[in-house]
């Protein structure tokens, strides 16, 4: 009998199986974020629209944000009939056709004193709450039919030589979503804003002039008008000043006049300490929060968010009274968030109330110290408290000199 030889090749047996390769991994972003923009609604004659009937309403003119138009709508008498004899409605509408928009919404009823005690509904605030809302067509709204009270809204300091101001603030909600790339091509950083820079600094070709606390700055009008609306306006528009030889700028200081123009044509920020001359984390804080103001007059939103950056990296209990005040006054919601939670800590707020800054607050921003209340009223005597995320909290930087506290000043 013959012997039976197995043909099973040893190299295929199954110790010498490989695994298959893993399958490639790929991945993607996606990224979301809100693109703002605003509106003022001014409505002269306010006792001449009471009687209209409830859900009648005056329209603002429409305003666009982010490619698509909303407007204001305000209820005299009320949208709905349950509401008529007591309150006033206000809304904020979608005026495009034929789309579904998911955003963010303000509404803020201005007073009229100065005072800055201004009523305000945020959806920002509360978006971690509640998300943003969906406005599924045209005609779809946000707002509050019991916005005032009518009789409080005549008694107050709203209403003045019988007209009401209405700002609102529109944050649409855009995303995209990034895949992976298949190509690799190293680009350049931009320098446009060099050549320009060069063009300031050289001083040729300068066509008008401004009078800044003294101190005369020359620039070029059509670059102002291209970065600016607000300069545009100013050289272009109709109501033009007719004398670019020498156009005076007013509450405004000569630093911070020569940092906006510097932002204008370099397209970022200056080095704060080089142009108040001080070598001062505490000067810089002071340069950065009038550069807000200025760069919130001159509607430079990239400059405006800059500086509200930065102050929210350099909070200081001396300068963070004056910089809430700041973030309130110009519509800063982050950096007022920050500065409510440094001030509200155990440790910070005794040394903050010691402060000008938090005099200044208390005058021109009453409202503010109601939220400071509520920040406060949330941390309990034996909560655990840590205050590393605000960066120099706690730093004293320039608040005393000599044994006694100065008045914040850029110079």
């Amino acid at each position: 009998m013959g012997t039976i030889k197995s043909c099973r090749d040893p190299s295929k047996s199954y110790s010498n199986l490989r695994s298959p390769p893993p399958p490639p991994v790929t991945s993607s972003t996606s990224r979301f974020e809100t693109i703002n923009g605003s509106h003022e609604f001014k409505i002269n004659g306010y006792s001449l629209n009471k009687g209209m009937g409830f859900g009648k309403y005056i329209a603002s003119d429409t305003f666009m944000v982010a490619g698509y138009t909303f407007a204001i709508y305000f209820y005299p008498d009320g949208k709905c009939l349950e509401d008529n004899a007591s309150y006033v409605s206000v809304f904020i509408a979608l005026a495009s056709e034929g789309t579904e928009v998911r955003a963010l919404f303000e509404l803020r009823l201005l007073d009229q004193t100065g005072k800055g005690n201004h009523k305000v509904h945020s959806h920002f605030l509360r978006r971690l709450e509640s998300g943003p809302y969906t406005l599924k067509y045209r005609g779809s709204m946000w707002g509050y039919k019991r916005y005032y009270k009518r009789t409080s809204l005549e008694a107050s300091d709203f209403l003045k030589d019988d007209c009401l101001e209405i700002h609102c603030v529109v944050g649409v909600v855009k995303s995209h979503t990034e895949g992976p790339k298949i190509y690799s091509i190293t680009t350049p950083p931009s320098n446009i804003g060099q050549h320009f820079g060069k063009i300031l600094e050289s001083g040729k070709l300068t066509d008008v002039n401004f009078d800044v606390d003294g101190e005369t700055f020359s620039a070029h009008k059509l670059v102002l008008a291209a970065r600016s609306p607000v300069f545009r306006a100013q050289l272009y528009g109709p109501l033009k000043d007719r004398n670019t030889e020498c156009i005076k700028v007013e509450d405004m200081e000569a630093p911070v006049f020569k940092a906006l123009l510097h932002f204008i044509y370099w397209d970022d920020l200056p080095d704060m300490e080089e142009i108040v001359g001080l070598n001062s984390k505490w000067a810089s804080t002071l340069m950065s929060q009038h550069l807000l103001a200025a760069a919130d007059r001159y509607a430079l939103e990239r400059l405006k968010l800059l500086c509200e950056a930065k102050l929210c990296e350099d909070v200081a209990i001396n300068t963070v009274a004056t910089t809430l005040a700041l973030a309130e006054q110009h519509h800063c919601f982050q950096l007022k968030a920050v500065c409510l939670r440094v001030i509200a800590l155990p440790e910070n707020l005794r040394a903050v109330m010691q402060t000008d800054g938090f005099e200044y607050l208390k005058e021109s921003c009453p409202s503010v110290l109601t939220e400071l209340l509520q920040y406060v009223a949330r941390v309990t005597e034996h909560a655990v408290i840590t205050c590393s995320g605000y960066g120099n909290a706690m730093v004293l930087d320039g608040s005393y000199v000599n044994g006694r506290r100065v008045r914040q000043r850029l110079y």
